[in-house]
């Protein structure tokens, strides 16, 4: 197969989840798991999970993080930047959309009858997702019993990222008191970026905050809304109405929840605000993909980083359980949302050749029509 027909296939898987995944880095995920592994086979079960494993090791939108790394696998860099590019483009074409309108008319359009449908089918689709990789990671019983604290962890209100890390950790000891004669060899890269000192906030300063964000942003979107209050609302370049309209602009529109930046960019300074703030939060990512994906399979050939991948593992697949979990609770609220996801958990296990924009579709359709109910 030529490079060519390689990157075009890249573009059209990705361009469309990006125009139809919702539910967040879980839900992309578990669509792309799908696509990826199930269906075109590009990489093994086991690859994608290690991938997955060193992605949240990293800062960054993961599942943007996750796009890049499957078009490397299939074509090298032009395959992260094709993937990458054609996974964000959706999201922020919408989002800048939604940006305009706000700024003309001061209000966002109503999509909840959608959302309500949606977000249950997408609970369906996680469900699947966590199935099928946590077969594959969970391999021996102290893994089980990592899995299922770190899980438990996070229903707690640990932080995910310190629940990750700290399951790697756990996984590495258990591994040195099997082998204590050996000794460790290993690199864990990370990323500081100082205090950008700000004055006027012009289009250089707007890539400059979110370049800053993009480079040191762990976690979900929510934290990227702590992030973006404290570096702009506070100093009073953003008013937190704007901040609490681009947070639902998160929630609606589909692709990675950082498109947000495109909303406020354009808030603070238009067009050229939106491309600044685009590029600043999301450029950290391929620079770190493309500086981590080649260390993945020298990281599995080492006993000791391999023991620390598969701890690292199951604490992402547990993280993915939490979030189905905390979503289940947050969106089953009433008999049309349990019915919605009963009937996409059906489907989803059921005919397991179902693309996953169809149940993404269908949560919407049925959603909207049970509204009217």
């Amino acid at each position: 197969m030529s490079e060519k027909h390689r990157l075009n296939e890249i573009a059209a898987l990705f361009f469309k989840l990006g125009s139809i995944s919702f539910g967040g880095p879980a839900a992309h995920i578990a669509m792309m798991e799908d696509e990826v592994v199930k269906k075109r086979g590009w990489m093994t079960q086991q690859h994608f999970l290690d991938v997955m494993g060193a992605t949240n090791i990293i800062p960054g939108p993961n599942s943007t993080e996750m796009t890049m790394h499957c078009g490397y696998e299939r074509a090298g860099w032009k395959g992260l930047l094709v993937a990458g590019f054609c996974f964000i483009f959706p999201a922020v074409l919408i989002t800048g959309i939604f940006a305009w309108l706000y700024q003309k008319y001061g209000q966002l359009p109503e999509v909840e009858p959608f959302i309500y449908g949606i977000k249950p089918a997408v609970i369906a689709i996680i469900v699947m997702a966590a199935y099928r990789l946590g077969r594959k990671a969970f391999k021996t019983t102290e893994l089980w019993i990592l899995g299922v604290a770190t899980l438990v962890a996070c229903l707690l209100g640990v932080n995910e990222i310190l629940a990750l890390f700290g399951c790697g950790a756990m996984g590495l000891i258990l591994y040195f008191l099997k082998r204590p004669a050996d000794t460790l060899y290993g690199i864990l890269p990370l990323l500081f970026l100082q205090g950008i000192n700000m004055g006027k906030m012009d289009t250089l300063h707007i890539f400059l905050t979110f370049l800053k964000i993009g480079a040191i942003l762990y976690g979900s979107g929510y934290v990227l809304f702590a992030f973006l209050d404290a570096e702009l609302v506070t100093h009073g370049w953003l008013t937190r109405q704007a901040l609490i309209d681009a947070v639902a602009v998160g929630q609606f529109t589909p692709g990675p929840v950082l498109s947000t930046a495109t909303f406020i960019g354009w808030q603070m300074n238009g067009l050229w605000g939106a491309l600044a703030a685009t590029l600043g939060i999301f450029l950290p990512s391929f620079i770190l993909v493309a500086i981590l994906n080649p260390l993945i399979p020298k990281m599995r050939a080492s006993k000791i980083m391999g023991a620390f991948l598969d701890a690292v593992n199951v604490a992402a697949v547990a993280v993915i359980m939490a979030v189905c979990i905390v979503m289940g609770k947050e969106t089953l609220t009433d008999w049309r949302t349990v019915i919605i996801a009963l009937a996409s958990l059906v489907l989803v296990f059921v005919l397991k050749k179902l693309n996953s924009a169809f149940i993404v579709l269908g949560g919407a359709a049925l959603g909207y029509s049970l509204t009217l109910l």
